[in-house]
């Protein structure tokens, strides 16, 4: 049944899933932010986008003042900035639907606080037109300095406008026309591309089958023809389990270590121990007899000090849980900075039989 309670570690095909030809589109465009409060740019290229903007709207200027003009530094342009607008144009996105911007500088302005974006064409990767994005830009944060200080919150040169731009072209994303659709696994995996294909199946006879290890291809069956959507939504709802790969993934920067559950270890022998090296400077003034010509000097002293962590030998048999190998570990005192090092060595080994990815 297709509204079935999902067992353990099941998911849903929709999930692990997404239909071929169905995406986002990247759209991007330059524009003008007018209205800031003496954070604007103040380079030859803000200059130049504001005598551009004003032949635009019909100031036109003499080309040997307009050269003129555009490395003068005389013409205030702090409260202007030359910007970067992007935004996402999702599949199935209709004309007057709305869209979030993202806003970024392109000269060197200090800040977008207060700021109003012009009106500004986004283009995708065929040059059109796809949408037009204006509106106040909000950064989420400040920017204030003094003679002697400053300080800062987030990241004032970048900002967001909710809803700032109205899809004026819509995307064609025909579906299933010729009678097929494809499903992408999120994960390229062969056994999981199989269950799908037997879950469709089951429900579908003979309507499934699997290309390769990230597409599962459906026929699509003659009752459901003359409405995609509503097929692709009920096979979307079909449970699958996933098989997940034997992977470690190492995140340095944070001391951050996740295990996965089909994770292996060969036996093997562990140790492992620190070496603290502790080191105290006691500097001794040391004064000359008196009457004589001797002077007063500073004699250096240091106390050094050895310790090792004599932390046992272990013996780590083959693993059958994380929750093995996990207690295995801690039993050697291990800090998640340490396991960096030590699934390292076993990959070197030939004992860890998993990936190990580094972020």
């Amino acid at each position: 049944m297709y509204g079935a309670a999902l067992c353990q570690g099941e998911v849903r095909i929709k999930d692990i899933t997404s239909v071929a030809g169905v995406r986002s589109n990247q759209l991007v465009g330059m524009g003008l932010v007018t209205g800031l409060n003496g954070t604007g740019g103040k380079n030859p290229e803000t200059r130049q986008f504001a005598l551009n903007m004003l032949q635009r709207f019909g100031l036109r200027a003499d080309p040997t003042i307009r050269a003129q003009l555009r490395n003068d530094s005389k013409l205030k342009t702090d409260s202007l900035s030359v910007v970067v607008v992007t935004a996402n144009l999702p599949a199935f996105a209709k004309k007057g639907s709305v869209l979030d911007v993202t806003v970024s500088t392109f000269d060197d302005a200090s800040s977008l606080q207060g700021g109003q974006l012009i009106m500004t064409p986004l283009f995708g990767v065929d040059d059109e037109v796809y949408a037009v994005a204006s509106g106040p830009v909000s950064i989420g944060g400040f920017s204030f300095e003094g003679q002697a200080g400053s300080v800062q919150k987030n990241h004032p040169t970048t900002g967001r406008m909710a809803g700032g731009a109205t899809v004026e072209k819509e995307t064609c994303t025909p579906i299933g026309e010729d009678g097929f659709v494809s499903l992408l696994l999120r994960e390229p995996d062969y056994e999981t591309a199989s269950r799908i294909g037997q879950a469709i199946n089951i429900v579908h006879p003979d309507s499934a089958r699997v290309t390769d290890a990230s597409t599962v291809e459906v026929a699509v069956p003659v009752q459901h023809q003359l409405d995609v959507p509503s097929f692709l939504s009920l096979i979307g709802q079909l449970p699958v389990k996933p098989d997940v790969k034997a992977k470690v993934v190492i995140n340095e920067r944070t001391g951050t270590v996740i295990i996965g559950a089909r994770v292996k270890l060969s036996p093997v022998l562990i140790t492992h121990a620190n070496l603290a090296v502790i080191t105290a400077e006691t500097p001794v003034v040391s004064q000359p007899a008196p009457f004589s010509d001797g002077e007063t000097t500073v004699v250096p002293r240091t106390d050094l000090q050895v310790i090792e962590e004599k932390n046992p030998v272990s013996v780590i048999d083959e693993t059958a849980t994380v929750g093995d190998l996990a207690r295995a570990l801690n039993a050697l005192g291990v800090t998640p900075r340490d396991l960096s090092s030590i699934f390292q060595q076993l990959k070197a080994a030939g004992a860890l039989h998993a990936d190990l990815e580094f972020q």
